[in-house]
Protein backbone atom coordinates (compact mmCIF):
# COMPACT_ATOMS: atom_id res chain seq x y z
CA UNK A 1 0.00 0.00 0.00
CA UNK A 2 1.35 3.86 -0.67
CA UNK A 3 1.19 6.18 1.30
CA UNK A 4 1.26 9.84 -0.13
CA UNK A 5 2.19 12.02 2.55
CA UNK A 6 2.57 15.46 0.14
CA UNK A 7 2.10 15.45 -3.34
CA UNK A 8 2.49 18.40 -6.44
CA UNK A 9 1.10 18.31 -9.80
CA UNK A 10 1.70 20.27 -12.95
CA UNK A 11 0.70 19.87 -17.11
CA UNK A 12 3.38 18.67 -19.02
CA UNK A 13 3.66 20.46 -22.31
CA UNK A 14 3.75 17.45 -25.46
CA UNK A 15 6.12 19.25 -27.95
CA UNK A 16 5.83 16.24 -30.35
CA UNK A 17 1.96 15.39 -30.03
CA UNK A 18 2.60 11.61 -30.08
CA UNK A 19 0.02 11.32 -27.28
CA UNK A 20 -3.44 11.97 -26.94
CA UNK A 21 -5.10 14.05 -24.69
CA UNK A 22 -2.99 16.09 -21.35
CA UNK A 23 -0.33 14.58 -19.62
CA UNK A 24 0.65 15.46 -15.97
CA UNK A 25 3.53 15.10 -13.35
CA UNK A 26 2.86 14.16 -9.92
CA UNK A 27 5.45 14.49 -7.84
CA UNK A 28 4.93 12.12 -4.44
CA UNK A 29 6.42 12.76 -1.06
CA UNK A 30 6.04 8.69 0.31
CA UNK A 31 5.96 7.61 3.90
CA UNK A 32 7.93 3.96 3.38
CA UNK A 33 8.14 1.78 7.29
CA UNK A 34 10.93 0.95 8.23
CA UNK A 35 10.59 -2.25 7.47
CA UNK A 36 9.99 -2.42 4.01
CA UNK A 37 12.83 -2.95 1.34
CA UNK A 38 12.41 0.75 -0.27
CA UNK A 39 12.30 2.76 2.69
CA UNK A 40 15.33 4.56 2.98
CA UNK A 41 16.31 7.34 6.11
CA UNK A 42 16.65 10.23 3.42
CA UNK A 43 12.32 10.04 2.62
CA UNK A 44 11.21 8.50 -0.95
CA UNK A 45 9.19 10.12 -3.66
CA UNK A 46 7.43 8.79 -6.52
CA UNK A 47 7.71 10.67 -9.92
CA UNK A 48 4.88 9.68 -12.15
CA UNK A 49 3.79 10.55 -15.86
CA UNK A 50 -0.07 10.38 -16.09
CA UNK A 51 -2.21 10.82 -19.36
CA UNK A 52 -5.53 11.94 -18.87
CA UNK A 53 -7.20 11.01 -22.28
CA UNK A 54 -11.28 11.16 -23.13
CA UNK A 55 -10.97 7.07 -23.66
CA UNK A 56 -8.25 6.22 -20.90
CA UNK A 57 -6.23 7.79 -18.38
CA UNK A 58 -3.60 5.88 -17.36
CA UNK A 59 0.05 6.11 -16.07
CA UNK A 60 2.14 6.06 -18.38
CA UNK A 61 5.73 5.93 -16.45
CA UNK A 62 6.80 6.53 -12.65
CA UNK A 63 10.27 6.25 -10.75
CA UNK A 64 10.89 6.22 -7.18
CA UNK A 65 13.45 8.45 -6.11
CA UNK A 66 15.91 8.85 -3.03
CA UNK A 67 14.52 12.63 -1.07
CA UNK A 68 17.74 13.89 -0.54
CA UNK A 69 20.41 12.42 -3.11
CA UNK A 70 17.83 12.73 -6.12
CA UNK A 71 19.09 8.89 -6.72
CA UNK A 72 16.64 6.82 -9.31
CA UNK A 73 15.43 3.69 -7.06
CA UNK A 74 15.12 0.63 -9.21
CA UNK A 75 11.68 -0.69 -7.78
CA UNK A 76 8.45 -1.85 -9.21
CA UNK A 77 4.99 -1.17 -7.78
CA UNK A 78 2.16 -4.24 -7.17
CA UNK A 79 -0.42 -3.91 -9.44
CA UNK A 80 -2.59 -2.59 -6.50
CA UNK A 81 -0.49 -0.01 -5.83
CA UNK A 82 -0.59 1.02 -9.34
CA UNK A 83 -4.31 0.79 -9.74
CA UNK A 84 -4.26 2.97 -6.19
CA UNK A 85 -1.55 5.09 -7.65
CA UNK A 86 -3.75 5.64 -11.30
CA UNK A 87 -7.16 6.20 -8.94
CA UNK A 88 -5.06 8.82 -6.75
CA UNK A 89 -3.79 10.61 -10.20
CA UNK A 90 -7.48 10.84 -11.48
CA UNK A 91 -9.02 12.35 -8.31
CA UNK A 92 -6.20 14.98 -7.85
CA UNK A 93 -5.89 15.98 -11.93
CA UNK A 94 -8.35 18.93 -11.62
CA UNK A 95 -5.86 20.38 -8.55
CA UNK A 96 -2.86 21.12 -11.40
CA UNK A 97 -2.14 24.85 -11.60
Amino acid sequence: MLTIKEYSVELVKDPFGILTGKRFEFVCDLDVPEDDELYSEQGIYLRVIFLDDEERSRIVKYDFYERTTDQYLDFDMEPEEEEQLTAFCKEHLQEEG
